[in-house]
């Protein structure tokens, strides 16, 4: 009897619509599962796409791959007007590359170059292709998706339906202008991060546009709430009139999964890596992740700097590598890169005796005392100090003086109607709430730190995980969350999330890893989801308790119960 070969099977076929892990130029990208050796079948693809783009007329188009622990991604350049054939010819050279493996021989292409030399041209759009080649001539932003197309940011924006654009010798550009853009990743501390650097701004007497996981904002006016860390979110912004300055958070899923939604940015900021989201587009391990978070960098151009956290082990290493400005802060004054840094002529940010301190060189300033910060708690809250750090620096990259930048981190409240869900504090019946976001290991072990340092006769933790985490990852996050010491540990599904997972499953696992490092059974329950839990957690407090509440799901309405609960305390 003969076995068939194993084959690789195709897990995503999409396009990267800006720069990405892989080059700056948009491209069609299929994700593969291999469970063997993929080289044989790489060869087998890249004969099958050269001859389709030779057949079609593209032959001037290029090709890479990336090779991964369980897989492969497979890359075709493409112009922005010809992505979506462009993946159809991918897919076509999946399918022959297969076929071939398989032992039915090489393909006749003659009926599917036909074909997908109709799509191109079916596809094409010189008039998008001339405004993207002129605005890069002037200098001027471009931004494009399938609804519109624009030049120019804020109130110089125009945007244009893709089927309407008009010749460019009809566009001003001298109206067309740039407006000051930064870009914040990294696994923990993102959206406090930006929404420190647009408190800011605001002080510095600037409209500033924010996107994030929770909302697109301008000013203090919310234009929609959802997550608006992608492409899509940048463009809305941009494009947005009011917008004078504009700080984006870039998640990793949109970095992943469709490139930068921009070309050029004034500043970079990477806050840290962590083990989160493994798995997920071929990124199975922390340097990998480390790489996907650095693809940030690529839009940056001359004198504009990447910042990154001299304490974080994956920034410090791959930095090591680039050319290009950097900037760095660190909660250790004495840290060796910072000192080789600075004697270079470097800028930095760093915390020193108490006081969050940014130096150029020899030179430094103090700008604020870290506890008249509120969002540090305190500052208790190291998280974020270092979160402030990189804000100091973002903000004095896109030209924000001193004043505001004291003005603005001591504005920043960090309660739920500054930065919901992250480290909100909350006193009433002798009773302490914390209200987090704390999601994976790194995230967890920054949140016991602060609470170790938090006074309280009981402490109780609420804690729960979405379905598609390792199990691995759950066991960390929990080992990390038992460092607060927790005397009640309270857990839940969380409806919606459990992708893939039966209903109790993470919340018996949580149960399983808690009671594997030494938590009694007794102390912990489990509820259906995080406001009953919250409800049952509020019922059974005490004066005294420290209540540490990880909102991942329901957040709003968790929020409410709380007051409530506080309101109803007051009467």
């Amino acid at each position: 009897m003969v076995t068939e070969p194993a084959l690789p099977e195709l897990t995503d076929s999409r396009r990267l619509t800006g720069a990405n892990l892989f080059w700056d130029r948009p491209a069609a990208i299929i994700d593969m599962a291999c469970g063997g050796d993929p080289s044989a079948f790489i060869a087998a693809w890249q004969d099958a796409v050269t001859r389709l783009l030779k057949a079609t007329g593209r032959g001037d188009e290029q090709l890479t791959h990336r090779t991964f622990d369980g897989g492969a991604s497979l890359l075709v350049s493409a112009p922005i007007d010809a992505l979506y054939s462009m993946c159809e010819l991918n897919e076509v050279a999946f399918g022959a590359a297969r076929a071939t493996l398989g032992g039915k021989g090489a393909a006749d292409f003659s009926a599917e170059a036909a074909r997908l030399a109709g799509l191109f041209a079916e596809e094409a759009n010189p008039a998008l292709l001339a405004l993207q080649a002129t605005a890069a001539r002037h200098g001027v932003p471009f931004l494009w998706d399938d609804d519109a197309v624009s030049v120019g940011h804020g109130a110089g924006a125009k945007t244009w339906p893709p089927d309407q654009l008009p010749s460019p010798e009809h566009v001003d550009w001298n109206r067309a202008g740039a407006i000051p853009v930064a870009l914040v990743t990294g696994t923990n501390g993102k959206s406090t991060t930006v929404r420190m650097s647009a408190a800011i701004l605001a002080a510095a007497g600037l409209r500033a546009g924010l996107t994030s996981t929770d909302w697109i904002r301008v000013g203090q006016t919310i234009l929609d709430r959802g997550d608006y860390s992608g492409t899509g979110g940048a463009r809305t912004l941009l494009r947005h009139a009011d917008t004078e300055v504009a700080v984006l958070e870039t998640a990793r899923g949109g970095l992943l999964r469709r490139g930068l939604g921009v070309d050029r940015a004034s500043a970079a900021l990477v806050t840290n890596v962590a083990a989160d989201h493994l798995g997920d587009y071929g990124i199975n391990t922390v340097p990998e992740l480390v790489e996907a978070k650095f693809i940030v960098r690529r839009a940056l151009h001359g004198a504009a700097p990447l910042i990154l956290n001299a304490d974080d082990a994956g920034c410090v290493g791959f930095a090591a590598g680039l050319d290009q400005p950097l900037a760095w802060f660190s909660l250790d004054p004495g840290h060796p890169l910072l000192r080789a840094h600075r004697e270079a002529g470097g800028r930095a940010a760093v915390l020193e005796d108490g006081w969050l301190v940014l130096a150029e060189g020899e030179a430094k300033r103090r700008i604020i005392a870290a506890d008249e910060i509120p969002a540090t708690l305190g500052g208790a809250a190291r998280h974020n100090i270092q979160n402030a750090l990189g804000a100091m620096l973002l903000c004095q990259a896109l030209g924000v003086d001193d004043d505001a930048i004291r003005t603005g981190l001591a504005a920043f409240r960090g309660d739920a109607q500054d930065n919901p869900g992250r480290s909100n504090c909350f006193e009433a019946r002798g009773v302490r709430i914390l209200v987090d976001f704390a999601h994976n290991e790194h995230g967890m072990r920054a949140l016991a730190r602060m609470v170790a340092a938090m006074q309280a006769q009981r402490r109780v933790l609420l804690m729960s995980q979405a379905g598609d985490r390792a199990d691995r990852d759950i066991r960390d996050m929990v080992n990390a969350a038992l460092e607060m010491h927790p005397d009640r540990l309270v857990t839940c599904d969380l409806p919606g999330y459990e992708r893939g997972r039966a209903p109790g499953a993470i919340p018996a696992l949580i149960r399983g890893f808690a009671v594997a490092a030494g938590l009694a059974p007794a102390a912990i329950d489990i509820f259906a989801d995080p406001v009953s839990s919250v409800r049952a957690v509020l019922d059974d407090a005490r004066p005294g308790d420290l209540l540490v509440l990880l909102a991942l799901s329901q957040r709003d309405d968790v929020l409410r119960l709380i007051d409530s609960w506080r309101n109803a305390g007051a009467t």
